[in-house]
């Protein structure tokens, strides 16, 4: 890549139309970006410390909460330092980094929800054989295939969007280096960056959504024919979590990266939200709607307070 550039750094120029509310900006994310990783820890915590909670459902919601304090550290730390006022500058490889990781941990994330939607779907269409087919083996394997193939997703978009030579403007109209910022700086007709890009990252949302559909759809068939009211509640109430944070997710992805024609601060909005909000939502989430995780959770402060106290 070093042989086909002339530029050493980008400037991120950050959030469009928001020029003298450095401040304000600021202020936010201090607040939501701190926010964000305690609750995802405190979540983390509350199912590492219980052994009720040491099943497969909560094996996959830790390690969404470990996801949910990588992906906002992707971009938020380097915001928050301009927005500090200090320097906008980024390196040409720490362009290529955060764009690699941000796509990496992304679809990963993805993945992680298919996978959770299957999970659901053996847990209430399966329920006598779940701990036999979602045995350990089988949750560690849908992990490691999920990071496998979110490493060559990012793999095929670096390679792309940094094989180009960028030696004109540097100035990324973006709070952080995305591939609808960066290729407009090409030196080069980018058309076929930007067509694998759309492909690669289109036919993965719409794997993922498959298999949310079809879990869903199985398990929806499934509820209708339990009898009871209470089996119904119950069951729902076990989805409902998963399925609002499912939205959160990929609403994001299909209006920034599969919009016909793309518009700028629609896009940056939506990214700010995908970025910091829904990681900090996910917390909520799986917290104020799950009786296990506050429960977990009550135990964490009352042993953490009775410690301190001893």
């Amino acid at each position: 890549m070093r042989n086909h550039t002339e530029l050493n750094e980008f400037i991120l120029l950050g959030i469009p139309q928001t020029e003298g509310l450095e401040t304000v900006l600021l202020v936010i994310f201090l607040f939501i970006y701190p926010l964000t990783l305690l609750g995802n820890l405190l979540i983390l915590l509350a199912i590492v410390s219980s052994s009720t909670l040491h099943t497969p459902m909560y094996f996959f919601l830790g390690l969404l909460s470990i996801l949910d304090m990588l992906f906002p550290s992707v971009t938020c730390p380097k915001m928050l330092f301009y927005l500090s006022g200090q320097s906008r500058a980024i390196s040409y490889k720490g362009c290529a980094v955060q764009l690699f990781f941000y796509h990496f941990l992304g679809s990963t994330e993805g993945c992680l929800y298919s996978v959770m939607a299957y999970d659901r779907f053996v847990a209430i269409c399966h329920p006598l054989r779940y701990m036999l087919i979602m045995r350990p083996g089988v949750c560690v394997g849908l992990v490691m295939a999920a990071w496998l193939l979110s490493y060559l997703h990012a793999s095929v978009l670096i390679a792309f969007v940094f094989q180009l030579p960028y030696c004109g403007p540097n100035r990324v109209d973006h709070f952080f280096c995305d591939i609808p910022a960066v290729l407009p700086l090409a030196c080069a007709d980018s058309s076929l960056a930007r067509r694998v890009s759309s492909t690669n990252v289109g036919f993965l949302v719409l794997m993922f959504w498959l298999c949310v559909c079809v879990s869903y759809t199985r398990i929806g068939i499934a509820i209708l024919r339990i009898h009871s009211a209470e089996g119904r509640q119950k069951a729902f109430s076990t989805c409902s979590a998963h399925l609002t944070a499912i939205l959160c997710a990929f609403g994001p992805v299909i209006i920034v990266y599969l919009q016909p024609t793309p518009n700028p601060l629609l896009g940056v909005t939506v990214q700010i939200l995908n970025n910091t909000v829904s990681p900090m939502l996910n917390s909520l989430i799986y917290s104020l709607r799950n009786k296990e995780v506050k429960r977990s959770l009550k135990m964490v402060f009352y042993n953490a307070v009775f410690t301190a106290l001893k």
